[in-house]
């Protein structure tokens, strides 16, 4: 692949325009063409960040020759649909979190990018961060002893009106697969799939989920996460991760931290700040740009496997808390353990 990787752009929404803008600073990336479902949406987009081509329909940049490979951004309720896309045309994928709406999805996408040969990564910006990559070494290493806990939340106040995208059902909308998906993926970075999962949460009259809480448990080595995500409140987005031997904690937005502080017994507390800048964006795209200059068709920092576990537990949540989105196949109801 030649030094500079050629990135399309699919969807024109917030996310979309801050991944974009982030692409902008780097040297070696160029964003050479965008789409949206309207031509009128693709261009506004394209002349805002200088972008050659715009198109009105996805089929045509999952078709452009110049795109090494595509940036998917729409609502969890299409990614399966857009990332699929792309993928049968042969281009390498980063797609946003939640990676899908539901595990069967996400298996679906894995499955088709390994038949193919082709990278794909869920974009969990998180596990790319240089300070939580030091966190989970540091909890590898046993700096902290066995894992006992860990917390995190995930919470805006709003308010968010019915026709908000995370209040339609039609969308994917709620709180868990937006914000929930994060203290979710933390724990899991930590200590992997749950063997255990209780939730209770405070429903929509859309029937999606304003206010949720999770408890995670692990029977080897009998650690839990307690965590929570919302869109009726501002919380306070921290999150810990205490063991046998002392805990880090992880300041408000832990999930793009500038630093943490590890507290050890019988020592002063460590603070860890790298002087990084907080754009976890550019360090995903690097990432990508990293793997596919290497001929990698998955990422260590944000491995396929972990977004299926990940799926799996979202997937888990929604059936204990009684969510279910429009045209979602069914699935056997979960017993709570």
């Amino acid at each position: 692949m030649a030094d500079t990787v050629r990135w399309g752009v699919l969807a024109t929404g917030g996310i979309a325009a801050s991944f974009t803008a982030a692409l902008r600073t780097m040297p070696d990336a160029e964003v050479v063409a965008v789409a949206s479902r309207t031509q009128t949406s693709a261009r506004a987009f394209a002349d805002r960040f200088g972008i050659p081509r715009a198109y009105g329909d996805w089929d045509m940049l999952a078709a452009d020759e110049d795109v090494d490979v595509v940036y998917v951004a729409t609502p969890h309720s299409a990614h399966r649909a857009a990332a699929g896309l792309c993928l049968e045309a042969g281009k390498a994928v980063l797609c946003e979190k939640a990676f899908t709406l539901n595990t069967a999805e996400a298996a679906e996408l894995v499955a088709l990018a390994r038949s193919r040969g082709l990278f794909l990564m869920e974009a969990m910006w998180m596990y790319c961060n240089p300070v939580v990559r030091r966190l989970a070494e540091l909890v590898r290493d046993g700096a902290i002893g066995e894992v006992r806990t860990v917390q995190a939340d995930f919470g805006l106040a709003g308010p968010f009106t019915a026709d908000h995208r995370l209040r339609d059902p039609e969308l994917g909308g709620g709180a868990l697969l937006d914000l929930g998906v994060y203290p979710v993926s933390f724990a899991q970075l930590l200590l992997g799939e749950p063997d255990h999962i209780q939730a209770h949460a405070l429903l929509s009259d859309e029937g999606v989920d304003l206010n949720t809480g999770m408890l995670l448990g692990w029977s080897d080595p009998g650690a839990s996460a307690l965590l929570s995500c919302s869109v009726v409140a501002d919380t306070p987005m921290t999150a810990a991760v205490t063991g046998s031997a002392g805990r880090i904690e992880l300041p408000r937005g832990f999930f793009f931290p500038e630093r943490f502080v590890l507290h050890r017994d019988g020592r002063d507390p460590e603070e860890y700040a790298p002087g990084n800048d907080r754009q976890s964006l550019r360090y995903e795209a690097a990432e990508v740009m990293r793997c596919l200059r290497a001929g990698e068709t998955e990422s260590p920092l944000v491995p396929l496997d972990g977004s299926l576990a990940v799926m799996r537990t979202l997937d888990a949540v929604r059936d204990r808390i009684g969510v279910r989105y429009p045209r979602e196949p069914a699935r056997a109801a979960a017993t709570p353990v």
